[in-house]
């Protein structure tokens, strides 16, 4: 009966083995205070960072500054089959295949947001709208959903996942403006 317990303790080190140590991670520079000292700062310069007009650069030092390390994107869309995929990416990735998008236009805004929230975590989905100029039609919408973390100190976005609504998949209403889901 004594070798029950230190069985178990070796089953559970084969099951679940120490976190190995991650290469250490800092922004390219130091985060805008203003950008992630609350829930609306983090999540207006999450927006701020990919929208501007045809030609522009992004910011993506300024958007580095808003992630936990390692985090990933998710960009959830259909193939021709239908079928939901999910394409997972780096943050670097996903700044080196956005940024040939600032030959176009491109200005993506929250229109509503229902929030979630225990303790330092907070989940947020903020439904969004684009447009290829500031002011011109809406080109699409869809949904962002955010996972955030609060250290005592200040916020960061530990994980960002979005899909684009299309026929097969609209907005529901409460992530709409209007709907019973909002902040």
């Amino acid at each position: 009966m004594r070798r029950m317990p230190a069985m178990l303790a070796l089953a559970l080190v084969v099951i679940h083995p120490p976190l190995q140590a991650q290469e250490p991670w800092t922004p390219s520079r130091a985060a805008n205070p203003a950008d992630v000292a609350t829930l609306d700062g983090i999540v207006r310069a999450f927006y701020e960072v990919v929208s501007g007009p045809a030609g522009q650069k992004r910011d993506w030092a300024r958007d580095s500054t808003l992630y936990l390390p390692g985090v990933r994107f998710v960009i959830v869309n259909a193939g021709r089959d239908g079928v939901p995929r999910a394409n997972v990416v780096t943050h670097a990735q996903f700044a080196r295949s956005f940024d040939p998008s600032a030959n176009e236009g491109f200005f993506e805004n929250e229109i509503h947001r229902v929030t979630r929230t225990f303790g330092p975590m907070v989940h947020v989905f903020s439904t969004y709208e684009w447009r290829r100029t500031a002011a011109g039609p809406v080109g699409g919408r869809g949904i962002n959903s955010l996972e955030l973390f609060h250290d005592g100190r200040r916020w960061w976005i530990a994980a960002a996942m979005w899909a684009d609504e299309d026929a097969r998949n609209p907005i529901p209403a409460e992530f709409l403006p209007g709907g019973r889901g909002g902040r």
